[in-house]
């Protein structure tokens, strides 16, 4: 999804910030969708020379204007459009899975402690998402379980399956030195 997209149905929430919609991008969206600033603040430009969003700017003490962005109903209407239309496929960007394409250039205690890693990220991902209160709704709902579900399945295949990749890299090693 657009990063535009992405901002126009943060702010179906409600009215926030670029600082704000970063916000929400680091703490319950962060599994499935990543900006930067440098992508957020031109997206909300965009959407407001569209007149998809309007600026309200606010005086703050001794601190530049807050620029609060709100979506405009043609805005929803855009959002609504774009969310009907074909979903392409999940794209999987992970350095882990890079890295284990690789494995056999590792040792084995060097997999193995990547795999724990892993293991205890996923695990710290289950909790969180087991505790997620800043997302309301079905929608959110939904989506805080699915991604619990990746991140279980990705943890047991790791918990099951580890011992091949492991143990392939320690014959391997133990053949090179015959």
């Amino acid at each position: 999804m657009d990063t535009k997209i992405f901002c126009l149905g943060i702010l179906s929430f409600g009215d926030a910030t670029g600082y704000e919609i970063k916000k929400q991008l680091e703490g319950p969206f962060r599994h499935f969708y990543d900006a930067s600033f440098g992508s957020i603040y031109p997206a909300l430009g965009k959407l407001t020379d569209a007149a998809l969003v309007e600026r309200t700017e606010l005086a703050q003490d001794k601190r530049p204007d807050k620029k609060v962005y709100s979506i405009t109903p043609a805005g929803k209407m855009a959002l609504m459009d774009e969310l009907a239309k074909p979903i392409s496929g999940d794209k999987v960007k992970s350095d882990f899975l890079a890295t284990i394409v690789f494995s056999e250039l590792l040792s084995p205690a060097a997999i193995d402690q990547m795999i724990a890693d892993r293991l205890a990220a996923y695990d710290s991902a289950i909790t969180e998402l087991d505790c997620e209160q800043t997302m309301t709704g079905p929608g959110a709902h939904f989506v805080c379980g699915f991604g619990k579900a990746l991140y279980t399945a990705a943890r047991d295949y790791l918990e099951n399956h580890r011992h091949e990749i492991v143990g392939h890299s320690l014959l391997t090693k133990s053949e090179k030195v015959l």
